[in-house]
């Protein structure tokens, strides 16, 4: 199943099912195509954080000449880095490298903690597509990255969400930018799979019903220009796209 939430012709913000097969989605007996102009696609969820997982690919750790953690390395993005699928991501201005970072993302649920790994698939809502917009100038010289990370935009997400059983265990992982690829992976590439992230995070702190998990990107990470087209594509779950502004 998949699930896309919206803003409908009257303004109210409406959560429907999507059909792949024809691109539309449904809610109380009214359907509308995806790119229908009288609606808003918006993020699949709306969660209170994204904790995000860093070099959880080696190939992406050695790209950036950093060892392979021993535990999940993890950081937060808040609310306000949400952005939507044809969303124009505006970045910070005068910085030296604004990079794309594709990302596999996990939706939660609900509330839940001290999660066993055996048990995670059961608090999770589905996956969807997220881009972790990375301002390198600052997170080079932080550590704690809210510039380099939390800024507003920072997290492109979506288009839909797609129920587990509709992914993959080996689904792809590709990235393009205006049309060229620059990421292509997989999730049995990553070092910590989604029910280990989801017991060490829950370890430490409460996950909130459409909480995102961002696992990490793989190798081929690179610097965006004004006005470039991102799209991130997961087998399974669709192409997230969205440009870049750069002031």
């Amino acid at each position: 199943m998949y699930r896309a939430r919206f803003r409908d012709p009257a303004g109210s913000i409406r959560d429907g099912e999507y059909d792949p097969a024809t691109d539309t989605v449904a809610f109380g007996g009214d359907e509308y195509a995806l790119n229908d102009p009288d609606i808003d696609v918006l993020a699949p969820t709306d969660p209170s954080k994204i904790v995000c997982i860093g070099r959880n690919y080696a190939d992406h750790a050695e790209e950036l000449g950093n060892d392979v953690p021993d535990r999940p390395l993890l950081f937060l993005k808040p609310p306000n880095a949400v952005a939507s699928h044809g969303d124009t991501v505006t970045v910070p201005a005068g910085k030296d490298r604004i990079d794309w970072e594709a990302e596999f993302a996990v939706v939660i649920g609900e509330q839940c903690k001290a999660v066993d790994a055996d048990d995670a698939m059961d608090v999770v809502a589905g996956f969807t597509c997220m881009n972790d917009v990375s301002n390198r100038e600052d997170q080079n010289r932080e550590q704690n990255w809210v510039r380099g990370k939390a800024f507003d935009g920072a997290a492109p997400l979506g288009p839909v969400l797609a129920t587990p059983d509709e992914v993959p265990a080996d689904a792809s992982v590709e990235l393009r930018v205006n049309g060229e690829t620059k990421q292509s992976s997989d999730r049995e590439h990553m070092i910590f799979d989604v029910p280990t992230l989801i017991e060490e995070i829950t370890t430490y702190l409460t996950l909130e019903p459409g909480d995102v998990i961002a696992t990490g990107t793989p190798e081929g990470v690179g610097a965006l220009a004004d006005g470039d087209t991102v799209e991130v594509e997961i087998e399974g779950v669709g192409t997230l796209e969205h440009d870049v502004r750069v002031p």
